[in-house]
């Protein structure tokens, strides 16, 4: 879980307005984030199977919003993964 610093930093850099949460871009941005840190901490937890079920729904959440936004703005989409390094 990303604590409230990081979140607020990733809200910040990823905002396409002022007050953004919710974008697409957003979303992807911290599902990746919270992401990196479940892959940490399955590296040194391997037998810890409800974090790596976690794991899995976050990485298919995280698919259907870059589809979401491919179908929207290519753009967009391509943009958000060069910045993020998909």
């Amino acid at each position: 879980m990303l604590d409230k610093k990081k979140k607020e930093n990733l809200i910040k850099k990823f905002a396409t307005h002022a007050g953004d949460t919710g974008s697409p871009e957003v979303q992807i941005a911290i599902l990746s984030s919270e992401m990196e840190e479940l892959q940490e901490h399955l590296k040194t937890h391997k037998k810890d199977f409800s974090s790596r079920r976690g794991l899995l729904r976050k990485v298919s959440e995280r698919r259907r919003l870059l589809s979401y936004l491919e179908s929207e703005s290519i753009d967009r989409a391509t943009s958000l993964r060069k910045r993020l390094k998909l």
